[in-house]
């Protein structure tokens, strides 16, 4: 019982810290709510409150992007990347939301912001999902310019472009200034709602205006609202205010017809054994071993699966099972990978594929089995199948950082690189090359061989000095919040929350696979 109560005051330890990063970032938006009711906007997640149907989840991803990225002292970085982007039902569609965090920095893009806003349109395109975008950003910070946030930002463009091409809708709200190459934001909408005396759209604003050519205008009759629903033909709607707006996007995007089925799976019940169990697996002490059977029954309906070749290769679980009524294959980890268990895991994504169930990776590895033994029975053969089987599997795959995602492990797991629909990690959830002792130990090795070679004396003192460093750099980076905060992840996610974000991703998946879009050579060009 000790134990169980000690990993279970770690996983609450961890999530309250993750809650307290999000809070920041919330909290330092919500300071500039008087500025906003004088101007008589919204706040962003005002914006984002009204436009979802009540009582619907909003699935908020890469809430830590940029953690620890902006400055390296915790006590003043603020996540989130300058923007809110989430999964959402609106009107009974359901789609990708994006809102820009115009509370913090004006809206102003962050290097993070960039990727995290390219990893919502990548989910959109492969999901099928509309795409919503709430704009109000300053542009680029020229006080922090970065000549790769400029050049790989265009991304964002091509992207939008790319959604319209493949048929799925793209609407813009504007609720503030869409500036220079943002401009292009509104301006590769299919769709555009404009603010009256607020939504602004201009490649260059008056100041670069003047600098750039000695022209003189103000923001209104340079690029506002007016002058696009009435002169340029860039706004379809106008709208006298932020609420305004938001229930204009409604209508719109209801008028889009994309309704999604709420007809749930049949046979669909809730695992027998409650979700708070979840937090009694993984303890601080990261050598305790953890069966995943456990786990995976607290997840799928009725606490009830299939194990796959239970016997052969056994530190590879594979089953058969369900999630809120959908039937899955779940792989997973109760030790290292090894030529046994990687045949298994192959064998089992093809027989996945050809039946058509999509995959559940739940990570608990410290990598392939190494040594003679596993080199002699062909370890990299058999990994290399697997790989190759996960790869180019078709159906859906969406990947859960349970505990440890080690070496080559994370990649035969299908981690990030491998395509899955979504990554999603626990607090606890750590991932890198190898373990940090064991990344010092080989750097001490290969000093100490490197010295010997040479027939000189090893410097011991610069040789552990090393080898601390190298374990602090390890531990640093490995820990699930900072390699959320570099976007390796679509968002780190409470333990008790995973059957829930399984449901939901799964049913996108389900809808999107199903879903016949109206492809075009080109996107909607506007009049």
């Amino acid at each position: 019982m000790t134990q169980a109560l000690t990993a279970r005051e770690y996983q609450l330890d961890l999530i309250e810290q993750l809650r307290a990063i999000e809070a920041r970032t919330r909290e330092r938006s919500a300071q500039a709510a008087p500025l906003f009711a004088k101007r008589g906007q919204l706040l962003p997640r005002e914006r984002v409150a009204r436009l979802i149907d009540p009582g619907t989840p909003f699935l908020e991803l890469s809430t830590l992007a940029g953690w620890l990225q902006d400055s390296p002292d915790e006590s003043v970085s603020v996540p989130g990347g300058g923007a809110i982007v989430g999964i959402a039902m609106v009107s009974g569609t359901r789609v990708m939301l994006v809102a820009d965090d115009a509370g913090i920095d004006a809206g102003a893009l962050q290097p993070q912001g960039i990727e995290k806003f390219q990893r919502a349109q990548a989910i959109a395109l492969q999901n099928k999902l509309p795409f919503v975008h709430l704009v109000e950003s300053a542009g680029a910070n020229l006080l922090k310019y970065r000549v790769e946030q400029f050049v790989l930002g265009g991304g964002n463009f091509y992207g939008l472009a790319r959604l319209s091409a493949a048929g799925i809708p793209v609407l813009a709200v504007v609720h503030g200034p869409s500036t220079a190459g943002g401009a292009y934001m509104t301006g590769l909408s299919d769709q555009v709602i404009m603010v009256r005396g607020r939504g602004r759209a201009f490649l260059a604003g008056p100041p670069l205006l003047k600098a750039a050519t000695g022209e003189i205008a103000d923001d209104e009759s340079l690029g506002g609202a007016h002058v696009h629903a009435t002169v340029s033909g860039l706004a379809e709607y106008v709208a006298e205010d932020d609420a305004h707006a938001i229930g204009m996007a409604r209508q719109v995007i209801e008028r889009w017809g994309w309704q999604s089925s709420q007809s749930a799976w049949p046979h669909a019940s809730a695992p027998t054994l409650a979700a708070e169990g979840l937090l009694d697996f993984f303890s601080a002490d990261s050598k305790r071993p953890v069966d995943m059977h456990g786990v995976i029954k607290h997840l799928v309906d009725g606490s009830e699966f299939l194990a796959f070749q239970p016997d052969y290769g056994p530190a590879s679980v594979c089953v058969h099972a369900s999630i809120e009524g959908q039937r899955v294959g779940i792989i997973t980890n109760n030790g290292p990978l090894d030529p046994a268990g990687s045949n298994k895991i192959t064998h089992f994504i093809q027989s996945c594929d050809q039946i058509g169930l999509p995959l559940i990776w739940l990570h608990n590895t410290t990598g392939f089995m190494v040594g003679r033994e596993a080199e002699h029975a062909g370890m990299i053969k058999h990994g290399s199948k697997q790989i190759q089987a996960l790869s180019n599997a078709r159906v859906p795959q969406i990947t859960v950082l349970c505990g440890a995602s080690f070496g080559a492990g994370h990649y035969g797991m299908c981690g990030r690189a491998f395509g899955p629909r979504f990554v999603f990690s626990w607090p606890n959830a750590r991932t890198a090359v190898m373990g940090p002792q064991q990344a010092a130990d080989t750097m001490g090795i290969v000093m100490d061989d490197a010295a010997q070679r040479k027939g000189v004396p090893v410097n011991a003192e610069k040789r552990d000095a090393i080898k601390q460093n190298i374990v602090q750099t390890f531990e640093r980076q490995m820990s699930a919040f900072y390699t959320s905060g570099l976007l390796l992840d679509d968002g780190v996610i409470d333990p008790r929350d995973t059957r829930r974000v399984l449901a939901l991703t799964l049913t996108l998946c389900r809808e999107a696979d199903h879903r016949q879009l109206r492809p075009m050579q080109y996107g909607v060009s506007r009049a």
